[in-house]
Formats: structure tokens, C-alpha cells, sequence
């Protein structure tokens, strides 16, 4: 149900109602109400929107309340009904796309954003009849029209959205030109999702980093600038509160805190914040989300009611200064008897339910209002601490000096006549059929029937404007009954317009002391017991008037803590002798004193020139605290984008320095001073590896420096293990990863070897392993380089000795080969059923590439190692056996039909075991070495952008040389390489020298 009310002389009200099925879990029927004479007679709108339409929301423009928006449910139908005469008729406009959520423009009525179930932002200028795509993929509630005074267009979009990489930016662009190029980026780089929050002078965002946060805001859109939060508050999340009293008040939950936050509260320019309170505390609201248990007070600046986490108590404070100063809360002095009540501070006082309302039609548990100020109405309860048991409901006439208890249980409490009366209703978990009215600020209350059934009430709709006098209660008899609405008009309980005799003096104050944000402020409030209507022109201050400044009026500068004799003294980690990074010699700087005024303090004279920051001569000093960073604060980089560079000087003349920056590939800048390079320095690498960036900032007096080590990386897009089939035990083997592109010294291997469970973890492509037993091991690489892990496996054989046959192939085997690895391993899965060996006794591998070719390998029996000279005598005989068969065209395979392979052309060796005899591994590599130099050519090329790299073959074995060149060959192949090989190798005697 969503009632929507309006203004004098229109008198109307709008409500819109939806039938839920519970058995289908979505609304099936809707209907629009609509009253002319503030509720008292409804008329069904439905034939104006449509018998068969689904509504599902109610919009009333804010800046002109005759014109009203409605919703279909896009489970039923995408549409938006414009009405521009307070609902009494509507047009109907098709849309192309489901909206979750508008925002109506602060002071343009036609404007509207339009956020789509498909994270896409649409504008519109003539009220929704047209729609106009701004940006696609972004962030929900992410997005905000243009601030007046502020922003130069008033049809400025600030939005956070998407890249297609995934990465997220602030954009700002015009509401109906907002193409690429029309697209603007004020900040620099990339931001924390859902972190942008543009909110009256100031906009915020959260940058990435590694490990902690990092916040940045821009006042009144200037450049953006680091937040500046105490050294070790190291923040783990960051609220913001409040930003409407020229200062920024921050929620900060620090790196020792879970269920409480700091307060922090910042100067005008919102960046350097000074603690407020400590371990404020938060409640989960209905939705799950954090509430934080902090409240300001309506109508009177500078005032916050808190509650604390102390000693595992929970403690309510109020404060008139801003966080300055705190203090518990006097509980009342009697019961609703009339009792006494002994509570004594500190050790008991009044604690307050602190809880927003999540129904926008009921009060929070606690209530002001502007123009009542002075008026505090809360749920709460008198002991040592908040407690949820035996909770009453307290009032307060005088800002939170005294109290006084009003009920014994729970109620929603509303303001109406400006302030002048209160209306009061037991909370919606108890039926009544009654309400009570206070014209006297709470002192005494009548009450009134307003039903003869008990109704649950859901909810109130208060008329607008000055003169509110009528209410509309809306609610259930029963959770399975119809919707029941109920008018209270109370207009002639009044006697009449309230006149000055009507009225009395109020002077605010803080426990007697007059003086409040450094003014005496009094205030006309009606005389108790006086049943006139305050009206739409009543003035609630009467005078204000400056005081004398005072200690109370100066809280702790950004850096200072007040310590236990009230003073405010450096923090062990702040040093106040640092200078500005403007600060040049010959200018002026502001010298802290250890204290800056409370914000919107109004004193004048008194202490305010000794605690007043004084203007100093910036001296000439050495450049000293020099310090390095990368704008996003990684230290990687993707090869050819921008890196920008900040440079920070702690001390020094800022305009007098020279500041170099060697960026470690040959290049390097320098500037004349730091003003220069405030933006950053940027500089793009063309090569992958790692860099020593290296500032030196230098003047007449001396010099600093520092260093960076930046990784930048070129993504890896592929990797091959390379090692050989069989290997000998206990004879060490090199196994190599080779990776496309190459990545020098920015690539980590991870090795698992034969049974191992941790891997071996490496900064080189290539291990050395001996495997101490026999049978077949699994060796796995994975490569990780940034944000990629790449991973390949390998299955090999370990035995004491072994033979291996060289076998070519007819060329019309090499016409069917499409050379990958699927058809290879099937290829080599035939050759070893016609070959008709025992399977655990025959390897075959089929090599990549064309021609085709493949080694056939001979093991023994598994336990025939012991048998040494029979198993080999035996393995010579199956050779020479296999080796005849081929020659003499015995074995053949089918690969299609009609086709058939039968040309096989064995190449004998002999056996390979780990006896001296065969240890011819220099020769071998060296004539290796020579046929790939003489063999292959390559040029790697790049979809975008050219990566340099170079290989580096090791052979694993004696054994396995072809199986190298053939994988070689293959992944360059898959990379669109070219290559230029020696077509087929028939010389035995280099397959002697091989083997």
C-alpha cells in the first residue's frame, strides 16, 4: 500500500493498494484511490489507468505535486501513466526497458532518471512520454542530477559505472548528450564499486588499494583530494553521515572494531577529520543492513544524540557542540505516579531506542522536528544501561536538559501544527481504537476514539504544510481483512490563530550555560495550556546573539588528541613542524595551534586569536619525507597503458625543489618544482618485466630520494609443459614450462611433482626432479601471472631401462591431420591396439606438427627390472619383432573408410638405461641447439600490441629432443607463427647420434 498525500487548496490524496497471492508469490491486481476532500469519500481510478493494469509504483514529482507518475508491473506490461492534474486523468507510454527506480530533478518538475532492471540509466526531459539512454552497466542507486550552484549544467549526470573489463569509474556527462565523447571523468582512474556519493558540496569516492582503504573527496568540485583520517584509524568501512552543516560527518569502522564505529567529524573542505566519539553502536535493520545508532536533532545545529559501547554497556550521550564534549542523559525526576525516581550520574541515567523507521508512514523510536525545536520524543528506558526490558516513552520540552515520562509502553508519536500539537498511537504489534493528543508539549494528553474495532495501525499520512490539522490512519482489523482508512480532522479543537499574547520566551541552553555553537538563542514557544493554531507564519527563533569564544567552543585540530588535562597535544604519530607541500619560501602557511573552531560556531573575540591557526613565513628547508606511489596504489601494471606516478614531499620548498623521476626502462623526467606534477606523472612501459622507478627530489640544501619496484605484466595467454614421456628413475630430468608470451621475472611456477601434495614454487620456467620409483607420475605446472592462472599436465613413465622405435608415417595420414591434441592421443590410442603389445608395456606418442611422426615406446614388465639382462634381450626381440612387421607392411589401421595407414617406416635405437655407455647429453644439446637454429624461424605477433620474448628449450632427456621441436613447432603454430622447418628427417645417422 503506498499513500501519497497533498497540499492545500488541491485537498487530495492518492493511494495505491496491490492484491499479493501468497500461492503464486507475486501480485496479480492493483487498484488507485483517489480523494478530493482529504480522504473523506474515494473513488476508484481504474478505468483511468486501465481495468487489466498492473500497477506497481506511485510518484509524485517534487517540485510540482500535480504531476504524477505510475509504474506497471513489468511482470505484466513495461509502461509508464503521466498525469499532470493530480491523478484526475492519465496518458499511457510504452517503454522498452523494465524500471526499477526514478529521480525526479531538485528543481527542474519534467526531468527524471529512469534505472532499468538491466543496470542501464535513461533520462527524460518531458516528463516520462520520452526516454533517452544515458549509460549502460551502472551501479544501482548510484547515480545523481546536478547540484545547484555547483555544477555548470543543471542537466549533469553524476553516475558510477561499469567498464567492460569490469573496473568502475565516476562519469559525469549531460542528461541528453552523453555519447563517448561527451562523457567526462573527473577523477582519474578506477573506484570501489558502490563507493560514489555526490551529497550537497562534497562528492566521495573509494579507490582501490591493497589492504586498505582509501578515500578521496572534491569540495565544491574541485580536484580530488585524500581524505585525511588519524594514521592508525586504518578503516575497514566508511559511512557517511551527514554533510548539510558545512562539514562532513563520517561513520568509520576501524580495524579492531565489529559491531561499532567512530565518529568522525572534518573541516569545511571535508579532509581532515578529527575523532568525535569512539565506538558508537549499529543495529541490523529489517533488510539486514547497518543502522547506526546516531541521531541529530532537528532545529537546533550542532546537537547529536549517540549511544556508545562502553565496558559492554551501551550508554546514551548527548552533545551541543558538535562531538566536542558529551554527556549522559538525566533521567526524570518522577514516574508517571508521580514517584521519585533515584537514578544518579554517573551510575544511572536515561538511555534512548535510537532506530530509524524503515516504513516511511510511522516514526523512528525517536522524533524532532525543525519546527518544534527543543522537542525530543524517544523510546528509552532509566538504569546503567540501554535495555530493550521495561521501556517507556520520554519527552523532552527543553532540548534534552530534563526529561519526563510520558507512557509505560511503546508509541509512535507524529508532530503536527508546526510542533504545536502531538499525536500519539501504540506501535502496530498492538490493536487500539485509540489515539491521544498533547497541545502542551507532552505535559498532559487527551485521548480520543477514532474506531469502535481495534485497528492495527501500519501507518499515518500526515497532511502537508504549515497548518496540518488532518490526519489519515490507514491499517487491518485482522491480518486477513480489507484495508480500513479512518480521517481525523481535529481543526475545531482550536480556539482560534495564535496571537502574541499567546506566546512565551525559551532560552536554549546546555545545563544552565546560555551559550550554545557560540550564541545565546531564545526562541517563542506557545504558552502551555493555549489550544491556538500556531499557522504557517510562525517564527520559532527570536533573537540570536553572539558570545565570547571559549575553550568549549575549539575542538582538536587534524593530528591533536585532547588529553586528560583537556588540552589538545600532538599524536605520537603526527609531527607538527611539517610544512605544507604548497608551502615555497617567501609565501605564508597557516601554523596550527593545536585547535580549530567548531564548524558553524558563531563566537567572536575571547580565546578565538590564541586558538586560531596564525599565518607564518614558509623558511627554506631541505626536501625531506619523499614519497613514491602509484596513483591506483598497485604495484603492477598492464604493459602499454597509462602508470601514473605521485610524488609526496613532507618538507621542503615546494616551488624551489627540482623533482626527477627515472622510471627504469631508459626514460626519465624531471620538474622544476612539485606543482607541476600534482595530477601525477604518467608513463607508459612497452616492455614486461620488472621496473626501479627512482624519484630524487633535490634543492640548494640538500636532497631526498626514493624507490619503486612496478610490475608490468602482459597477460598470459597460454602454456605448455614440456617434458619427456619416459625418464629413468633416479636420473634427474629438466621439466620446463613454456609460457606465450614470455614474461621475464613476472611469472610464478607452481610445481606438483609424482606424489608430492605442496608444490614446488619457483620464479624460473624450468625445475630439475628425480623420481625415485617406478610406474607413471603426473606432473602438473600452474602459471599465475596478475589476475591469470594457466595450468598444464603430463603423465610419465619411470622405469630403470626402456627402448623406442622412430615411426613416420605414409603422407596420406598427414592429409587427415588436423594437429591437435585430441586427434593425436587418439591416433596413438590405434597405433597401440594393432600393434598387439601388452598396453602397460607400450607407450606411444604421437608428435605435434606435420609431418606426422611419433616415437614408439618399449617398457619392461614392471617386475622384470630385477631381471636385468633377460628383460633387455627380451625388449631387443620385440623390437626387432615390431620393427619387421612395419618394414614389411604388416600392421595397418583404418582411419576412414577406405583409407588406410599401412606405411609406417620404424626407425630401431637403441636401449636407453643410466649406464655411462649412454651419457652422451653435450653432444646431444649442442647438436640440438645447431637444428634449431638452422630449423626454425618465428615471429610472434600480437592481436593488439607486440610482446617481446625469447625461448629457452631444455631437453629433458636423451630421448626426448623430437618431442621438443614437434611441441615447439605446434604451440607456435597455434599462435600464428611462421615457421620454416626441414620438412622430414630420414638421415639415420642422426637418429643414431640420438639415440
Amino acid at each position: 500500500m503506498t499513500p501519497k498525500h497533498k497540499r492545500k487548496p488541491q485537498k487530495v490524496i492518492l493511494i495505491l493498494t496491490k492484491l499479493y497471492d501468497f500461492h503464486i508469490g507475486s501480485v496479480t491486481e492493483s487498484t488507485l484511490w483517489r480523494s478530493t476532500d482529504y480522504g473523506t469519500t474515494y473513488e476508484r481510478m481504474n478505468d483511468k489507468v486501465g481495468y487489466k493494469t498492473v500497477l506497481s509504483y506511485l510518484y509524485i514529482c517534487p517540485k510540482n505535486k500535480r504531476k504524477i507518475m505510475l509504474l506497471t508491473d513489468p511482470e505484466f506490461e513495461s509502461s509508464v501513466l503521466v498525469s499532470t492534474d493530480e491523478g484526475s486523468s492519465f496518458q499511457k507510454y510504452r517503454l522498452s526497458f523494465y524500471v526499477l527506480s526514478l529521480l525526479f530533478h531538485p528543481s527542474e518538475e519534467d526531468w527524471a532518471l529512469a534505472y532499468s532492471h538491466d543496470q542501464k540509466l535513461y533520462s527524460s526531459v518531458d516528463f516520462g512520454r520520452k526516454w533517452q539512454l544515458i549509460h549502460e552497466h551502472v551501479t544501482p542507486s548510484r547515480f545523481y542530477w546536478s547540484v545547484s550552484g555547483l555544477d555548470k549544467e543543471p542537466d549533469l549526470v553524476h553516475m558510477e559505472a561499469h567498464t567492460h573489463d569490469g573496473d568502475v569509474q565516476y562519469v559525469t556527462c549531460r542528461a541528453q548528450m552523453c555519447s563517448e565523447t561527451n562523457r567526462i571523468f573527473p577523477f582519474r582512474g578506477f573506484i570501489d564499486i558502490s563507493s560514489l556519493v555526490v551529497q550537497d558540496d562534497y562528492i566521495f569516492i573509494q579507490v582501490p588499494t591493497s589492504g586498505r582503504a582509501t578515500y578521496y573527496v572534491s569540495y565544491k568540485r574541485e580536484p580530488f583530494i585524500q581524505i585525511k583520517l588519524p594514521k592508525y584509524s586504518l578503516p575497514k568501512d566508511l559511512h557517511i553521515v551527514s554533510t548539510d552543516e558545512k562539514q562532513v560527518f563520517a561513520a568509520v569502522q576501524e580495524w579492531n572494531q565489529n559491531d561499532t564505529y567512530n565518529l568522525y567529524l572534518s573541516d569545511s573542505r571535508g579532509i581532515y577529520f578529527t575523532l568525535a566519539m569512539e565506538n558508537v553502536r549499529t543495529t541490523r535493520g529489517l533488510a539486514g543492513n547497518q543502522m547506526l545508532d546516531l541521531y541529530e536533532v532537528a532545529g537546533i545545529k550542532g546537537m547529536l544524540i549517540a549511544n556508545r559501547r562502553q565496558d559492554n554497556q551501551v550508554k546514551t550521550y548527548i552533545t551541543y557542540n558538535k562531538g566536542r564534549d558529551w554527556r549522559l542523559l538525566q533521567a526524570p525526576p518522577t514516574d508517571l505516579e508521580g514517584n521519585d525516581i533515584h537514578c544518579v550520574l554517573p551510575f544511572c541515567s536515561l538511555h534512548l531506542q535510537l532506530q530509524t523507521s524503515e516504513n516511511p508512514y510511522l516514526p523512528g523510536t525517536i522524533s524532532t522536528k525543525g519546527s518544534a525545536p527543543g522537542v525530543i520524543v524517544a523510546t528509552g528506558n532509566i538504569g546503567a544501561e540501554l535495555s530493550y526490558n521495561n521501556v517507556g516513552m520520554f519527552i523532552s520540552s527543553d532540548a534534552g536538559n530534563s526529561w519526563r515520562a510520558i507512557f509505560e509502553e511503546e508509541h509512535n508519536v507524529w508532530f503536527l501544527d508546526s510542533g504545536g500539537a502531538l499525536v500519539a498511537v501504540r506501535q502496530p504489534s498492538v490493536p487500539t481504537k485509540h489515539l491521544w493528543i498533547s497541545f502542551d508539549e507532552g505535559r498532559q494528553w487527551t485521548q480520543h476514539s477514532f474506531s469502535s474495532v481495534p485497528l492495527f495501525v501500519d501507518g499515518v499520512v500526515v497532511e502537508a504544510g504549515a497548518e496540518n490539522h488532518i490526519l489519515t490512519f490507514f491499517g487491518h482489523f485482522s491480518h486477513r481483512s480489507e484495508w480500513q482508512l479512518f480521517k481525523i480532522d481535529y481543526k475545531s479543537v482550536f480556539s482560534g490563530r495564535c496571537t502574541e499574547e499567546d506566546y512565551q520566551t525559551w532560552h536554549l541552553h546546555n545545563q544552565g550555560e546560555p551559550c550554545v555553537m557560540g550564541q545565546k538563542q531564545i526562541y517563542m514557544k506557545r504558552r502551555p495550556g493555549n489550544y491556538c493554531m500556531l499557522g504557517k507564519d510562525y517564527s520559532r527563533i527570536l533573537s540570536a546573539e553572539s558570545c565570547i569564544c571559549r575553550a568549549h567552543d575549539f575542538e582538536c585540530d587534524y593530528g591533536y588528541e585532547r588529553r586528560g588535562d583537556g588540552n589538545c597535544r600532538p599524536a605520537f604519530w603526527f609531527n607538527p613542524s611539517s610544512l605544507w607541500r604548497v608551502c615555497s619560501h617567501g609565501q605564508n602557511y597557516l601554523n596550527s595551534t593545536g585547535y580549530r573552531k567548531v564548524v558553524l560556531n558563531n563566537c567572536t573575540k575571547g580565546v578565538k586569536e590564541t586558538y586560531t591557526a596564525r599565518k607564518q613565513l614558509c623558511p627554506h628547508r631541505a626536501p625531506k619525507g619523499l614519497t613514491l606511489t602509484t596513483k591506483d596504489g598497485k604495484l603492477t601494471a598492464n604493459l602499454a597503458t597509462n602508470v601514473s606516478f605521485l610524488v609526496h614531499l613532507d618538507e621542503g620548498d615546494s616551488l624551489r625543489t627540482n623533482v626527477q623521476l627515472d622510471f627504469g626502462d631508459g626514460t626519465a623526467v624531471s620538474y622544476s618544482n612539485l606543482s607541476w606534477i600534482e595530477e601525477g606523472i604518467k608513463h607508459v612501459y612497452k616492455a614486461a618485466g620488472i621496473f626501479r622507478v627512482t624519484a630524487l627530489a633535490e634543492n640548494t640544501l640538500g636532497y631526498d630520494s626514493t624507490t619503486l619496484f612496478l610490475h608490468v605484466i602482459c597477460p598470459v595467454e597460454h602454456v605448455q609443459l614440456l617434458a619427456p614421456f619416459v625418464v629413468i628413475r633416479n636420473k634427474e630430468v629438466n621439466i620446463t614450462a613454456l609460457v606465450l608470451p614470455s614474461h621475464p621475472r613476472t611469472v610464478t611456477y607452481f610445481w606438483w611433482l609424482g606424489n608430492n601434495s605442496e608444490p614446488v614454487i619457483t620464479l624460473d620456467g624450468s625445475v630439475s626432479y628425480s623420481f625415485p620409483s617406478e610406474g607413471f607420475h603426473s606432473i602438473t605446472v600452474q602459471v599465475s601471472s596478475a589476475n591469470v592462472i594457466l595450468q598444464d599436465s603430463k603423465i610419465i613413465a619411470v622405469r630403470g631401462f626402456f627402448k623406442s622405435l622412430l615411426l613416420s608415417f605414409s603422407p596420406n595420414l598427414d592429409e587427415l591431420n588436423p594437429d591437435i591434441p585430441e586427434w593425436r592421443q587418439d591416433v596413438a590410442t590405434v597405433i597401440k591396439t594393432v600393434t598387439d603389445f601388452p598396453e602397460d608395456q607400450l607407450l606411444v606418442a604421437v608428435f605435434p606438427g606435420i609431418p606426422t611422426a611419433a616415437e614408439l615406446f618399449l617398457l619392461p614388465h614392471k617386475n622384470q627390472s630385477e631381471g636385468r639382462k633377460r628383460s633387455e634381450e627380451q625388449l631387443e626381440r620385440t623390437s626387432d619383432i615390431i620393427v619387421t612387421a612395419l618394414n614389411q607392411n604388416l600392421v595397418e589401421f583404418e582411419l576412414k573408410p577406405g583409407i588406410y595407414i599401412n606405411d609406417i617406416v620404424p626407425a630401431p635405437a637403441p636401449l636407453v638405461d643410466s649406464s655411462p655407455r649412454h651419457s652422451s647429453s653435450a653432444m646431444l644439446m649442442l647438436l640440438s641447439v645447431v637444428f634449431l637454429g638452422l630449423a626454425v624461424f618465428l615471429i610472434y605477433k600480437f592481436k593488439r600490441i607486440y610482446c617481446h620474448f625469447s625461448f629457452l628449450l631444455v631437453f629433458n632427456s636423451e630421448k626426448a629432443w623430437s618431442e621438443q621441436i614437434y611441441s615447439y613447432t605446434s604451440i607456435i603454430k597455434d599462435r600464428y607463427i611462421s615457421i620454416l622447418y626441414i620438412s622430414e628427417i630420414k638421415d639415420r645417422n642422426i637418429f643414431s647420434l640420438y639415440n
